[in-house]
């Protein structure tokens, strides 16, 4: 109980770095996953219309999710500095795959059926998509959007190796001084986040399934 205690007197003792740090953790997990909706939406709907398009994107999706975060932050460090273009490049590729591989198989798996039915009330495709494919796909979608999610507030820890900060600062410091108690000052609310993302966007996934 009592290295819980002491992490609890450090936070008060140093809220104001504590929610500076909270705030730029949230940053490098919001931006990267913007960024990687942008990119990974389109490109996993165009994969799921085509095989040729699917065998390059969904591959290539696997592949970047084999390269670790951290040497994916060094190595852009050459070009980006010390900066958080650098964390979000990193986090970018990280959140990129799992959003690609999951809107790839949502609209894949959409069975021939429901597309003819579609059809055959008349629907435009641009209809057929908004009205029928979308909410059908949705679930599915957010599955991945979940993961990338989970991933990035994980992952952000790293950005304080290359001076970024965020609540990996905390760790960093923690482990550097043998000190369990600033470590948790880091570790709890990355983990609390991390419970709440999975717990908000199961339920937007289970309000999106349809009855």
């Amino acid at each position: 109980m009592g290295i819980w205690l002491e992490a609890w007197q450090y936070a008060l003792a140093h809220a104001d770095r504590v929610l500076a740090a909270l705030v730029q953790h949230l940053r490098l997990v919001a931006v990267p996953l913007a960024i990687g909706l942008a990119i990974g939406l389109p490109l996993g709907l165009a994969s799921a219309r085509s095989r040729l398009a699917a065998a390059v994107l969904v591959n290539g999706a696997y592949s970047l999710r084999l390269l670790p975060s951290l040497a994916v932050l060094f190595l852009a460090m050459p070009y980006l500095g010390l900066t958080f273009r650098a964390a979000a490049v990193a986090l970018t590729l990280l959140v990129v795959p799992p959003i690609v591989a999951s809107t790839d198989a949502a609209f894949r798996n959409l069975s021939a059926e429901v597309r003819e039915a579609a059809a055959g009330m008349g629907l435009s495709p641009c209809q057929r998509f908004w009205r029928i494919e979308l909410p059908l796909a949705l679930p599915m979608v957010l599955a991945g959007v979940k993961t990338a999610t989970i991933e990035a507030i994980a992952s952000a820890t790293l950005a304080a190796f290359i001076g970024v900060g965020g609540l990996g600062s905390f760790v960093m410091l923690g482990f550097s001084l043998y000190d369990e108690a600033i470590l948790l000052v880091g570790a709890v609310p990355i983990a609390a986040l991390a419970l709440l993302a999975e717990g908000v966007l199961s339920a937007l996934q289970r309000w999106c399934q349809p009855p």
